[in-house]
């Protein structure tokens, strides 16, 4: 387990539902990877990310999938590519990513909490 925090330390983090409008390949990425533009609704916007999810999504089965992202992180360069946000998953077995995403849709931009 890690470090126990506060509760004003969670609500620093701010998370929020989008919806994955475009996918892109990432061919300079360390490690096999897509480049997602996320729609996170009025207020946000649209928000840029890297993702490791090469293994269990296709790209063009990942249109239109809501996602869990974390999106006052600030801008990270991977390689070539500015990423904006932290598309949020847990590992498999395999150490491959299982994106976290809603059951049910909800609005783009809506805070996790």
């Amino acid at each position: 387990m890690k470090k126990e925090i506060s509760w004003n330390d969670f609500e620093k983090i701010d998370i929020r539902v989008g919806t994955i409008t475009e996918v892109s390949d990432f061919p300079k990425a360390t490690r096999p990877a897509w480049r997602l533009l996320i729609d996170f609704g009025t207020g946000v916007g649209e928000k840029k990310s890297s993702a490791q999810i090469t293994a269990h999504y296709k790209k063009e089965d990942l249109i239109g999938t809501q996602v869990l992202a974390v999106i006052n992180f600030p801008p990270k360069q991977i390689a070539n590519f500015i990423s904006e946000c932290l598309v949020l998953g847990v590992y498999d077995e395999n150490n491959d990513v299982i994106l976290l995403q809603p059951r049910t849709p909800v609005l783009n931009g809506q805070p996790v909490g």
